[in-house]
């Protein structure tokens, strides 16, 4: 047994070895029941009532343990003791247990003399944590020959008692079998192995066995009776039947051997009364060296499971079975301790159940690990008070079982504390690098480095919180896969960053070459190519410069960066082209092709239009026009410059993490027309000339075939007399002056667009009337009326919507 046992008696609790299994003498004393330590209020009176554990059928009672309970002793722990009393009956037993410990055992009537206990009877000692067991006497009449209950009781005395009080007159000294010497050897060479077995702590269990001779009268001295009955127990001892490995053992290695003479009870009742209290200071003095209570006699079972050991011991006694009593403290403790541990077991999944939805349902519950010591203390405190008292090795072992139960309860709740706090940290980590991301000028690598620290900080402080001493539970795998998840999402957010970026620097860069791709590819010159590759190449160098310079505080690799300006210029060339085919849609180009051409045919050297004349060379200038402007043609096809060290190139396969993109084959991206492509635009380019060609012909024809100048005086001299009619006669010069001024009024007021209207809408509506009545006169006679009154009705709905616009727009403002 373990020295450092908490014994508790009535909330009083004391660890010091020394005192541990001894009578509260020190601690606490009891006087009539009532206690004077102020460990618990002076009107406690515990119940002295007593108990029959066994009764004359050889059945244990199931009452023992609440009878315990009542007696106040539940939670006493180690610190009480357990007397029995052992003789032949109509000896004074009973009496003698009443005088000494308070009890309240039935005694024999003396005009009677006939058996008074039956069975096993236990009371508790007044004043004292002392169970007194009171035992049938042995050699009754009502038994006879049936030794079988006096051989059990024997046993079962002996093992559940510290003290063993043999009470017999002083005549029966040196007798054998009124002074039960045959009923003791028959105990010991029966379960001779009860006392050869040793305890867990190595040590044999030891018993006292203290001599009461009743009835003294001095005639023979104590010091004689005392050696006439230890030669004998002695000799009783020497012949057992011993088994080989016990051979060497002796009496003393098991027995304490102790006396005590009382006068006669009915001759001397005073002096009586005063040696059985005196005897009684042996039971309560613990400084007298005769203090009969010593530690090396107690069981080492704790109160709370005295009822069960004692059930135990009389279960093996009568089944015949060794009395092993290791193995029945070792039964006794499992059961007590299983018993114990579900107990706080049950109280720790209480306290543990609500917390186990919240775990599960993602959140991080704070204090955590408070709350898991505390519940893991609280159940091991709890069962180490209880428990502790019993089988060393069980309890030991039963502990290690509590705890693993425990421990493996606690522990999914660490784990999804764990995650959750995984995935709290790695959201705050997510949301710390964007907002560390927004606006202008921010250090990316600063930024990772700061939010890394931050959200390792946060898991590392919670995990601790959550951890529990005596584990074994580690978050340093959490971290880890923590440490990774963190490097990725900052890769990520370095990859879309940079991905940004570089959008921003394509967007920059179309913007810097649209113009002067656009200009050069609409004045072609053979050093074009040359030219729209010069700018490429110094934007694009400005462009890698600019992404160089950022990519510094992403703390890029050098791969990184190889990748990340491999896609940029990828996509500079693409942006380059898109300009390119864009500028070279057919559509587009064609003008191209139709600007280049009229500059060189319908303008002369010094950019002034041709005006042509019959004797023009229309066919050589056309010619020549056309041809220089087919030539372009193949200037356009493929992008060649005429400077070799210009021309741009880009491998086959770059590795691109940025992109999806297929493979990127940049050989045919240099080429702009194919050549049935380069023939169909010839084809429509030279079809557009020919019209040109034609027009400048049609232009000479006109200028040869217009009016002579002399047939304009033909003219005026023919119609000489008309017009002087006119003038000089008053009523035409009348109306020539009316129809001027109304021609003046009409276009002062701005009426000249609805008078034409006006007179549109009625020369309309005249010729539908005259086409209508036309129509009717010449049609046949089966046209019957609904059908005329039908277009009758048409026409006029006509004519309102007709007379409706017309006075819309002769109300519009002048």
């Amino acid at each position: 047994m373990s020295q450092n046992i908490a014994v508790h008696t009535n909330g009083y609790q004391d660890t010091d070895p020394a005192r541990l299994g001894e009578s509260p003498a020190s601690r606490m004393q009891a006087v009539n029941g009532h206690y004077t330590n102020g460990d618990a209020p002076a009107s406690t009176e515990p119940s002295y009532e007593r108990v029959q554990i066994i009764n004359d059928e050889k059945q244990f009672t199931p009452e023992l343990t609440n009878q315990v309970q009542r007696w106040g002793l539940q939670n006493a722990g180690f610190d009480y003791d357990i007397v029995s009393v052992f003789g032949s009956q109509s000896t004074g037993k009973s009496t003698l247990l009443n005088r000494l410990f308070g009890t309240n055992f039935d005694v024999m009537d003396e005009t009677q003399r006939q058996q008074t206990t039956k069975g096993i009877w236990v009371c508790r000692a007044k004043g004292m944590n002392v169970m007194v067991m009171d035992v049938e006497g042995t050699d009754g009449r009502e038994r006879g020959e049936d030794q079988d209950f006096e051989r059990k009781s024997a046993l079962f005395s002996l093992a559940s008692s510290e003290v063993l009080i043999i009470n017999l007159w002083e005549h029966q000294v040196g007798l054998y079998q009124g002074a039960n010497m045959g009923l003791l050897k028959t105990v010991f060479e029966v379960n001779l192995g009860l006392f050869g077995k040793k305890s867990s702590d190595g040590r044999s269990q030891r018993t006292l066995l203290l001599f009461v001779i009743r009835d003294h009268i001095g005639t023979t001295p104590l010091a004689n009776l005392r050696a006439t009955l230890t030669a004998d127990m002695q000799k009783i001892w020497d012949s057992l039947s011993k088994p080989s490995e016990l051979k060497d053992r002796q009496l003393s290695d098991y027995f304490d051997l102790s006396f005590a003479a009382l006068p006669h009870k009915i001759l001397v009742p005073d002096k009586f009364e005063s040696e059985v209290q005196e005897l009684r200071k042996r039971f309560i003095e613990k400084s007298r060296d005769d203090y009969v209570f010593k530690p090396a006699y107690h069981k080492r079972i704790p109160a709370d499971g005295v009822a069960f050991y004692m059930e135990g011991i009389w279960e093996q006694v009568q089944t015949n079975k060794d009395l092993d009593l290791p193995t029945q403290q070792e039964l006794l403790a499992q059961f007590r301790c299983d018993e114990i541990s579900t107990a706080a077991l049950s109280e720790f999944n209480e306290q543990a159940k609500p917390q186990r939805r919240p775990i599960e349902s993602g959140k991080v519950v704070e204090a955590l690990g408070n709350m898991m010591r505390n519940w893991r203390k609280g159940a091991l405190d709890r069962y180490d008070r209880d428990a502790s008292r019993y089988h060393q090795g069980v309890y030991k072992r039963k502990r290690a079982d509590l705890v693993g139960v425990v421990d493996s309860t606690l522990s999914p709740l660490f784990l999804g504390q764990l995650k959750n706090l995984h995935k709290a940290c790695l959201s705050g980590f997510k949301s710390e690098m964007l907002e560390g991301m927004r606006g202008e000028g921010y250090n990316f690598a600063d930024v990772v480095i700061a939010a890394r620290e931050r959200c390792e900080k946060r898991f590392v402080a919670g995990a601790k919180e959550a951890l529990v001493e005596g584990t074994d539970w580690s978050y340093e795998e959490e971290l880890s896969l923590l440490r990774g998840e963190v490097q990725s999402v900052a890769d990520q957010c370095r990859k879309d960053e940079t991905k940004k970026m570089i959008n921003v620097i394509e967007r920059n860069f179309k913007r810097q070459i649209s113009e002067p791709v656009e200009l050069y590819l609409s004045k072609p010159t053979t050093d074009m190519w040359d030219k729209i590759l010069s700018v490429f190449r110094e934007t694009l160098d400005k462009m890698e410069s600019s992404y160089l310079a950022k990519a510094k505080s992403f703390n890029s690799t050098d791969e990184e960066n190889a990748t990340a300006l491999a896609t940029l210029r990828i996509r500079a060339w693409t942006a380059l082209r898109s300009k390119i085919d864009e500028q070279t849609a057919d559509t587009v180009f064609l003008g191209k092709l139709r600007a280049y051409f009229e500059e060189r045919f319908r303008y002369d050297e010094q950019g002034v239009p041709r005006v042509w004349r019959p004797d023009d060379d229309i066919d050589g200038a056309f010619k020549k026009a056309r041809d220089q402007t087919v030539e372009l043609i193949p200037l356009y096809s493929k992008i060649s410059p005429i400077d070799k060290s210009l021309e741009y190139t880009l491998p086959s396969e770059p590795s691109d993490y940025l992109t999806s993109t297929e493979d990127f084959d940049f050989p045919s991206t240099l080429i702009i027309f194919s050549e049935t492509k380069a023939l169909d635009l010839g084809n429509r380019f030279r079809r557009d000339a020919d019209a040109y060609y034609v027009e400048a012909k049609r232009s000479t024809v006109s200028s040869i075939a217009q009016i002579p100048y002399w047939m304009y005086g033909v003219l005026v001299v023919l119609g000489w007399n008309e017009a002087m009619v006119v003038l000089f006669n008053p009523l035409y010069f009348a109306m020539l002056i009316c129809l001027a001024a109304t021609a003046w009024v009409i276009i002062q007021l701005g009426m000249v667009g609805p008078l034409f209207q006006l007179t549109r809408t009625l020369g309309n509506e005249i010729h539908r009337q005259v086409e209508s009545h036309l129509r009717e006169h010449f049609s046949q006679p089966a046209l019957a009326q609904p059908a005329r009154a039908r277009v009758a009705s048409d026409q006029h709905d006509a004519e309102e919507t007709e007379l409706s616009e017309l006075g819309s727009r002769t109300a519009e403002p002048m």
